[in-house]
Order: structure tokens, then C-alpha cells, then sequence
């Protein structure tokens, strides 16, 4: 059976989408969940690709026990359309260039990150890149419920598919 695969994406690749990365890689794992899950993040723009995650996104990561040292900026490629299962936006703006980027046949897999979070929030999960200290740590809170909801959507989905 092939990992069930989620892009999650955002304009830099710097902060929001690597970061919900790791920790929905972390929270598949804590689940039992690492052998089905391939978590994977990319950038709408090709601003930043190839640099590391941004120091402070690190930092606060770090604080909960993430690591995002080995992650770098990548952009988004057009065959990533066809190889995930479900692509996630961190915001309206992402959304709508992966929108008309995408091949009409794949965009039943594009979602807003935040349909997946318990918590009634905004559709964009702010970027924290200029931001305070406590942006970061409201970014991490909306990415580790994000990431849960994720979760339970696709053990309940890998439980129907076992039956």
C-alpha cells in the first residue's frame, strides 16, 4: 500500500508550511502513523528556494520539541499536482495560485489548511515572518491543531479503506 501523501504549502517556505511539516510528520509518527503518512512543503514563489527555515520559526519549533534544521525552502513543482494526495494552503493567496496552476483533474485535492483545525479560526494561517515572538507561538498553536484534524482524517480514511 502507498503512503497517503500531503503538500502543504505556503508563499516562502520559510515558516508556516515547513513547520506544519515536521510537526504533522511528528504527530503521523506519535500515531502510528509514520509508514502511511509521506509529509512533504513547498512555496507558491521561488523567492527563497534552497535556504534553510527561518531561524526564528526554528527557534520556537525547537521550544516544543520540532526540528526543522534539516528543511529547506523548495518550490512547488507542477508534477507535485499528480504525486499528493492532498495539498494544503496556509492562506488565500496560496490557494488561489495553486488553483490556477493546477490541472482541472487534480483540484479536488486542494484545501485550506485550516478546515482541519477544532478551533473556529481565520481560512489563513498567519505568517509570522515579520512578526513578534508571540506570532510565532500563535502560528504553532493553529498548526498543531491544523495537524491533529489532519490526522484524524486520515486514520479515518485508512480505516475504510482496511475494511
Amino acid at each position: 500500500m502507498n503512503p497517503y501523501s500531503i503538500l502543504i504549502v505556503c508563499t516562502d517556505n520559510l515558516c508556516r508550511s515547513p513547520t506544519a511539516e515536521e510537526v504533522l510528520r511528528r504527530k503521523a509518527i506519535e500515531q502510528g502513523l509514520g509508514d502511511r503518512l509521506l509529509v512533504a512543503s513547498a512555496a507558491t514563489h521561488d523567492f527563497n528556494a534552497g535556504e534553510p527555515v527561518d531561524f526564528h520559526a526554528q527557534k520556537h519549533a525547537m521550544r516544543r520539541g520540532y526540528d526543522l534544521s534539516s528543511l529547506t525552502a523548495k518550490l512547488l513543482q507542477p508534477e507535485d499536482f499528480e504525486r499528493f494526495d492532498l495539498i494544503l494552503a496556509m492562506e488565500e493567496s496560496n490557494l488561489l495560485t495553486l488553483r490556477l496552476s493546477c490541472p482541472p483533474r487534480f483540484a479536488h485535492k486542494l484545501h485550506y489548511f485550516t478546515q482541519y483545525c477544532s478551533e473556529p479560526v481565520s481560512q489563513d494561517v498567519p505568517d509570522p515572518f515579520y512578526g513578534q515572538p508571540n506570532d510565532f507561538e500563535q502560528v504553532l498553536d493553529v498548526i498543531e491543531d491544523g495537524c491533529e484534524g489532519v490526522i484524524r482524517a486520515v486514520a479515518r480514511a485508512a480505516e475504510g479503506e482496511s475494511r
